[in-house]
């Protein structure tokens, strides 16, 4: 028993550290205007390159962890997470900074799966696996809210590359704690990785997200934007059509015939995708427009985070009461209306009453997001525990990254829309985004960068507010689709039900 919670502990360990990794240059993103002169369009992809290389190779590494063991590609992953995070920190401009977080997406890639897939085969009690989930998920929340304070810790006192190198000592600990104590795991009898559904995987994923955020972006004139999401589909729709006819498959696809696989993968990706873009507003809410250093700002984000992990822990019990389908309603609701709070946001805030909606709506996520996993688990087979594992991460991961491009892009795109720039100033550098304004109001005389500053925030206020309000409709929508899609799911999915499809 001890030695279960003793690798629980260590997966949560590496699952905290990629949930950081996902936020922890949230805040360091103004000083990398300043310091490498990034581009609007430069930051948004400094800040979800990672998720999407993430969600690009999860479906193989979950694959491949299933056939040369879990606990093996766990520890790779680890030497090669502190390795890319070593080049990330020194990365002298954005280019090879895009690069190199791609590089830590490529990394953690081989970790995600690995944590979940272990979980799923040390816990085998159906109470203790759902406990064991919610406390995974409750980390992952928790990191999301521990990054910014990290971030804000090191910023303020180094430069932004110290924020990846805290990596570096954790990662050690997870390999030296991970080799004595987690269990070697594989699939008895996995077959060969088809290498044609490998490509098809990453092609058709990367190439979707790249027409999403240029088409964001640019607009459908661009010829690569319809290009580029024709490519993805196709290769999307190629890959599933081959996975029906492979003995083998990365996916088996008849797991989505099974309500609570299939409703489960779509409310995580659609409940990430807005959870991600607000942790990116509102490190730059708080630094930009209430004027808070990068620790105040962390730290004003801690309660949302933790209240995650406390939603995780109870999730389990409110099963009990109201049902797999009631608990995640219940926490994309409560989400819901923590963002219809963040549309009533201005110049001035009143953060007791700020932080009571941060922690409504993080208390929500943590219930849908361990429900929702956990029902992934059950419903797959042990010996595929690491494609399952890998098919709920590339959700979460996917939906994030799609979350800071198109809400971001939404947000940008108001902001410049809404921007009153004064007379005399550079119009197209202001408009790039608040960060931009108020460099520009830097080298302007006293008069016309107040006004310009002043303008600049009132923008962007209003911005938050289109996008937070855009966020609050859809996750009613998703809360009213998971009712129904999870509705007759049993409240215990026993083991010895895991392998029947329905």
């Amino acid at each position: 028993m001890k030695k279960k919670w003793s690798c629980l502990a260590i997966c949560c360990l590496a699952t905290l550290l990629l949930s950081v990794d996902l936020t922890v240059l949230h805040l360091a993103l103004p000083r990398l205007v300043a310091d490498l002169g990034a581009s609007s369009t430069q930051l948004l992809w400094i800040g979800d390159v990672y998720g999407f290389a993430l969600a690009g190779l999860l479906i193989t590494m979950g694959n491949v962890g299933d056939r040369v063991g879990r606990k093996r590609l766990l520890l790779m992953g680890a030497v090669a997470f502190a390795a890319a995070s070593a080049v990330t920190a020194y990365a002298p401009n954005p280019e090879l900074l895009i690069a190199a977080r791609a590089l830590l997406g490529v990394a953690g890639a081989t970790i995600m799966p690995s944590t979940l897939s272990i979980i799923r085969n040390v816990f085998t009690e159906p109470a203790e696996r759902t406990t064991a989930v919610g406390i995974w998920s409750g980390m992952s929340a928790a990191g999301f809210a521990l990054g910014p304070v990290v971030g804000g810790l090191l910023l303020d006192h180094f430069w932004w590359g110290s924020v990846f190198l805290i990596n570096l000592p954790i990662m050690a600990l997870i390999v030296v704690a991970g080799v004595r104590v987690l269990p070697e795991s594989r699939n008895p009898s996995p077959g060969r990785i088809d290498l044609l559904s490998v490509a098809l995987s990453f092609a058709g994923i990367v190439a979707v997200i790249y027409a999403v955020k240029e088409a964001a972006d640019k607009g459908l004139a661009h010829v690569d934007v319809p290009v580029a999401g024709l490519l993805g589909v196709g290769c999307l729709l190629a890959f599933v059509l081959r996975q029906t006819r492979l003995a083998e498959p990365l996916i088996d696809v008849r797991l989505f015939r099974r309500r609570a696989f299939s409703a489960s993968i779509g409310t995580n990706l659609l409940a990430i995708f807005t959870m991600m873009a607000m942790s990116l507003i509102f490190a730059w809410y708080f630094q930009l427009v209430l004027g808070w250093s990068p620790l105040q700002a962390g730290l004003a984000g801690l309660p949302g985070g933790l209240s995650g992990a406390i939603g995780g822990v109870l999730a389990g019990s409110l099963v009990n009461l109201i049902g797999r389908n009631g608990v995640v309603a219940l926490g994309l609701l409560m989400n819901a209306g923590a963002f219809f709070f963040y549309s009533t946001l201005g110049l001035k805030v009143s953060y007791p009453v700020m932080a009571c909606a941060m922690i409504v709506g993080g208390m929500g996520i943590g219930l849908a997001f361990t429900v929702n996993n956990d029902n992934v688990l059950a419903t797959a087979p042990k010996e595929r525990a690491g494609a399952a594992a890998a098919v709920s991460e590339t959700s979460f991961e996917l939906g994030g990254a799609l979350g800071i491009a198109i809400l971001g892009t939404l947000l940008n795109s108001t902001y410049a829309g809404r921007l009153q720039v004064p007379a005399g100033v550079p119009d197209e550098a202001a408009r790039e985004s608040i960060a931009g304004a108020l460099t520009v109001a830097e080298s302007l005389p006293a008069a016309q960068a107040g006004q310009l500053v002043v303008a600049a925030r009132e923008a962007f206020v209003e911005a938050v507010s289109v996008t937070a309000l855009t966020t609050s409709a859809m996750l009613v929508v998703v809360a009213a689709l998971a009712l129904a899609g999870l509705r007759g799911v049993p409240k215990v999915i026993p083991e010895e039900d895991l392998a029947r499809t329905h």
